[in-house]
């Protein structure tokens, strides 16, 4: 009778720990962990992250600590860190977030338009991505690469085209810039090919054109005119004369691109370098800028008219005034010239 009282102990107390130590797996499992308001939350893990990394990351949105780190070791997540961009939704339990930083690597969706100089998109891009501007940069710059693809450093930025796209956020610079070749070489179809040809100009060519057009207005249903307007000057054997490409020349010269220029003056028109286009003939050797699709098309297929000249229409802010000879611009200019003095601008 007495050994039948202890081994009914001995079960009831089995029973109580097996109870406490199923509760226990269930509690560091399977109970909601999340200690977040909104309804998702965003983790990014770096390639060079280390599970100590990855816990400093997760503690300010998890209630307990403790228990993912406990259910991460028995699942072997911390020899096996995946870098990634995951998102953790309110309610998530230990072992739903560790199969998401385990399987679920969420791409982004990464933009990028009108960037200056290939410093400007490195670090731009290095905002969005785990690659930092250095890397990026040295990945733009490599002139294995550069060869390769027959670019130079002065039109590599004509590789870019400003759109938004789908990547992985831990991509890699060399990633990164492979995946925007291919984008490049889609973006120049056999349509846009014919149409560079029929002007008789190479891709590069049409992009560093149509950085001009960009920089020259804001507005797109202008644009195709404007383009127009230079395709005329280089038909005839024209000097562009784009006051855009002197002041690149300019911030080129003096390496300050944070400069602003509102008005270029006669004496910097004879600046020596081969972006100004006062004195050199032709299109320059690379994009002033990053154009926008909209600019790019507007080169392609450019406004067709009899126009040589145009100036910014102080009546209509944002557009231009069209001239066809010279004498009729330097009446536009005159107005434009009155009211830029009357404004005080003198650089």
């Amino acid at each position: 009778m007495y050994i039948k009282k202890i081994l009914a102990l001995i079960a009831v107390l089995g029973a109580l720990l097996m109870g406490f130590f199923v509760w226990q797996i269930y509690r560091i499992a399977f109970v909601d962990n999340t200690a977040f308001e909104n309804p998702e939350a965003h983790v990014y893990i770096s390639s060079k992250d280390s599970f100590e990394d990855v816990f400093e990351n997760l503690e300010p949105l998890l209630k307990d600590i403790n228990t993912f780190e406990k259910l991460a070791y028995q699942k072997q997540y911390v020899t096996y860190i995946k870098p990634g961009h995951y998102i953790i939704t309110k309610g998530m339990t230990n072992n739903d977030i560790i199969t998401t930083l385990r399987s679920r690597n969420i791409p982004i969706k990464l933009k990028f338009n009108n960037q200056e100089r290939l410093e400007d998109l490195a670090g731009h891009i290095a905002q969005q991505i785990d690659a930092d501007s250095l890397a990026l940069i040295q990945a733009f710059r490599d002139s294995e690469f550069l060869d390769e693809v027959g670019l130079t450093e002065e039109n590599a930025l004509t590789m870019y085209i400003p759109n938004t796209y789908e990547f992985y956020w831990n991509t890699s610079a060399e990633e990164f810039r492979n995946r925007m070749k291919k984008e490049y070489d889609r973006f120049w179809n056999e349509t846009r090919m014919a149409q560079a040809e029929k002007l008789n100009l190479t891709k590069e060519e049409v992009m560093s054109l149509a950085a001009i057009v960009q920089k020259e207005t804001a507005m797109t249903e202008e644009r195709p005119r404007v383009a127009g307007v230079y395709l005329n000057r280089l038909r005839v054997g024209m000097l562009l004369q784009a006051d855009p490409t002197v002041i690149y020349a300019m911030k080129k010269s003096s390496g300050d691109f944070d400069q602003v220029i509102k008005r270029v003056l006669y004496a910097d028109l004879e600046i020596d370098s081969p972006y100004n286009t006062y004195k050199y003939a032709g299109v320059p050797p690379g994009p002033i800028a990053m154009p926008d699709i909209s600019s790019i098309d507007a080169v392609l297929n450019p406004e067709k008219h009899d126009y040589f000249y145009f100036v910014a229409d102080v009546e209509n802010f944002g557009y231009h005034k069209f001239a066809k000879s010279l004498a009729q611009h330097n009446i536009n200019k005159a107005s434009y010239v009155q009211w830029v003095n009357k404004q005080r601008i003198n650089r």
